[in-house]
This record gives C-alpha cells, structure tokens and sequence, in this order.
C-alpha cells in the first residue's frame, strides 16, 4: 500500500548536523525522517519558501529539461530502506508512455515540489523505519537511549516547530 505524503518540513539532525526531511502523511498520521544532504535540502528549502534564483540549480534545470521534452513527473515514490538507505523512484510520463526511474529521495522530492508532482511512500518503508538503528545516525557515544529520544521528537514535531529554513 502507497500513503500519499507531503513534505511536512525541514530540519537539522542536533547530533550530526545533517538536514532531514520530514514526510507526513495527509491525515497526518505517520511520519517519516530521511537524512538528506545539504545541496538538496537547499534545493528543497528555496522551494517551500517559494525563493526564486537568479540561475537554475539542478533540479530546476532537470524539471526545465522535463518540460521542454514534454515529459510529466507524475509522482514519486519512496520505495524501500535498506542497510538504512533510502531507495525511490520517479515515475514519468510521455505521451502513453511510461517510465520509473531509480533515484535518491531527495532529488526525487525536489523534483516533485519542483514539478509539482504527489509523493508516495510505500507502508513497509513506514515500517522499516520505525526499525532504523538510529545510533548510526548519531554520535556514537549517545547509544540507544539518544536514539529512542531522538525518534520520539521526529514523531512529536508540529508546524509550529518549523521556521524559515534558508540553507
């Protein structure tokens, strides 16, 4: 099953200093963390806050290409976790033709709001990522405990807690 999602905001990982974007559901039922780096959290930042470059970055530049080329992003889909990497896929249209191509979440997701496209996540990467061993994505002297405290706040975050993100 497919839970369409929304990008719900960005924030920075307190123990790495790494980016994750934060995927909710629609009914704002479940969320899902992804790490992410910081070209493609600029990328996905400059357009939640709707901040025109002077130059096209690469996702604007792909989402030109796309549209020059008369092919449609018609959604996105994360589709699995695996060894704690993030696996998607975008699925685009050309005439009656269709094609899924592999790629990161993040440029995936970049290109969705660039596109304006719905993104998906398929309900086992919702499960596998309740599972993620999240001590390695922080420090190692935090142990579980951090991890546990950490994956709580993910779930916990409101829209309250997100400001204008300018990376």
């Amino acid at each position: 099953m497919l839970y369409e999602m929304k990008v719900f905001g960005l924030t920075i990982d307190p123990f790495t200093s790494t980016p994750i974007i934060i995927l909710k559901d629609l009914e704002e039922k479940n969320a899902l963390p992804i790490w992410i780096g910081v070209l493609e959290a600029s990328a996905i930042a400059s357009e939640l806050e709707n901040i025109q470059l002077p130059r096209p970055m690469t996702h604007d530049l792909l989402k030109n290409i796309l549209v020059h080329l008369q092919v449609s992003v018609k959604r996105i889909e994360v589709i699995d976790i695996r060894d704690n990497v993030y696996y998607a896929v975008i699925h685009l249209g050309v005439k009656e033709k269709s094609y899924v191509i592999d790629a990161r979440p993040s440029d995936a997701i970049a290109l969705a709001l660039k596109a304006r496209a719905p993104i998906f996540v398929d309900e086992k990467v919702l499960e596998k990522s309740k599972k993620i061993d999240l001590r390695r994505k922080v420090a190692p002297q935090e142990g579980k405990d951090e991890s546990k405290k950490w994956l709580e706040f993910l779930e916990s975050l409101s829209p309250e807690d997100f400001g204008k993100y300018k990376m």
